[in-house]
């Protein structure tokens, strides 16, 4: 483990906008004087641990209040410089895709503006301790949930954590969460999540996930590929594109509310993580 400090600031956009104002700082701003959006960076101190656990590197804040720029939509570029406590630094570049979306009434979520990550891994390794490692963006947390696309309301101040991790320079897929507990008839809002912790992207073909002791078992499509830092989710009954767009497609519950276990199965069968809930006679070790 390790304790870092951060602090950013934009740099440029692409293509490049105008009116802008405050490239080279942590708040950069665009269009006319007095009506301004722009987004800016807060830095933080965490303590880090180099196995692909999860972080806070900074707050993203968007100031979004109805103006016009040219053109609407572009990247944005911030640089994250990370302190170390043994004092050395190192700068991570990241890139943000903004979307300033026609301004009218903002009572519809067509209104809101849309940011997505577009760069989710720093293009050099990071070395700490003599060893090197990758540094992965996992995307922005709201409310308990990390999504790649940031919807932000026009005419308000809007607050993301951005997560990152730092990692070895390989997949490690694990699973990251379940809902076992639905609301609705057959629980279609059930879901098992899998996450990339890993600096390199992982081929899915040949893997699933399985619900002990339940049976089911939910094969991923030939070519399916996991980004580092990228989640993916498969539903018991629904279609929700931004995590894969996979389901079961089952119109009974898949994780039963006494307790099971959620397995990730290589293509070779081997067990590549489980995760037993409620413990009603389960446990990592000796899983049925």
């Amino acid at each position: 483990m390790t304790t870092v400090v951060t602090s950013g600031v934009f740099t440029s956009t692409n293509p490049g906008i105008s009116p802008v104002s405050g490239l080279g700082t942590d708040y950069i701003q665009w269009g006319s004087a007095g009506s301004q959006s722009g987004y800016q960076f807060r830095g933080a101190a965490a303590d880090v641990q180099l196995d692909g656990t999860e972080f806070v590197i900074g707050t993203f804040v968007h100031r979004n209040k109805p103006t016009t720029v040219t053109p609407s939509r572009f990247d944005v570029q911030l640089t994250v410089n990370v302190m170390f406590e043994d004092g050395s630094t190192t700068d991570l570049t990241f890139s943000f895709h903004h979307d300033e979306t026609p301004n009218t009434t903002g009572t519809s979520p067509a209104d809101d503006d849309l940011v997505d990550l577009q760069t989710f891994v720093h293009p050099q390794p990071v070395t700490v301790d003599g060893k090197q490692y990758r540094a992965v963006l996992s995307g922005f947390e709201r409310n308990g949930q990390i999504v790649r696309q940031f919807r932000s309301p026009e005419g308000g101040i809007n607050f993301a954590h951005v997560v990152c991790m730092f990692t070895l320079d390989e997949p490690d897929v694990v699973i990251s969460g379940l809902r076992y507990q639905g609301t609705g008839t057959g629980q279609a809002d059930e879901y098992v999540e899998i996450l990339n912790q890993g600096g390199a992207p992982q081929d899915l073909t040949g893997w699933k996930v399985e619900a002990k002791p339940t049976g089911y078992s939910f094969p991923f499509p030939p070519g399916t590929v996991v980004q580092p830092g990228q989640r993916y989710r498969v539903y018991t009954n629904e279609n929700h594109p931004e995590y894969g767009g996979f389901s079961f497609g089952s119109s009974s519950e898949i994780w039963r509310d006494q307790g099971g276990i959620a397995r990730l199965v290589a293509d070779d069968g081997f067990v590549v993580d489980q995760s037993p809930y409620l413990d009603k006679g389960f446990n990592k070790t000796g899983a049925p």
